[in-house]
């Protein structure tokens, strides 16, 4: 009975060390539902513009272009985003699934653990800093200028 105990609470321990992460996971899907939802619009705005672009000439189709080229960035920018907030949570399932073996296994996997955790936040970072540089292009460009 003794080591049924102990397993038992090395399982115990590992869903306490899951947690954590789990809100991690509950974050990332939330940044990924906002960053679609600013693809999107990205998206559908460069359609408009490029349905309208024929029917403009001078300054005007000028300025259109201009747009376009900003909304290409936007949307590379969220792109990268939207992919290093799903490398951010592959990695935070793997490390769920990796603190949970190493409740069944006689193995000590601290180490990797904790490098899948630093992993995960790095990409997370990489996500924020690509979603605040799209943030900044859509703030400066010449259209957000207009509608303020």
């Amino acid at each position: 009975m003794p080591v049924l105990d102990a397993h038992v609470f090395d399982i115990t321990r590992a869903i306490q060390l899951a947690v954590a992460p789990v809100f991690l996971l509950t974050a990332i899907g939330t940044l990924i539902n906002a960053l679609t939802g600013r693809l999107g619009r990205a998206v559908d705005r460069r359609r408009k513009l490029e349905e309208l672009l024929s029917a403009f000439e001078g300054e005007t189709l000028r300025s259109m272009e201009r747009e376009l080229a900003v909304l290409a960035k936007r949307i590379r920018m969220v792109l990268w985003a939207i992919a290093s907030a799903v490398l951010s949570g592959l990695l935070v399932c793997l490390l769920i699934g990796t603190a949970f073996l190493g409740a069944f296994v006689a193995l000590d996997l601290s180490r990797p653990v904790a490098g899948l955790f630093v992993a995960a936040i790095a990409a997370l970072t990489m996500c924020l800093l690509a979603f605040l540089r799209e943030v900044f292009l859509a703030a400066v460009s010449d259209r957000a200028r207009f509608v303020a």
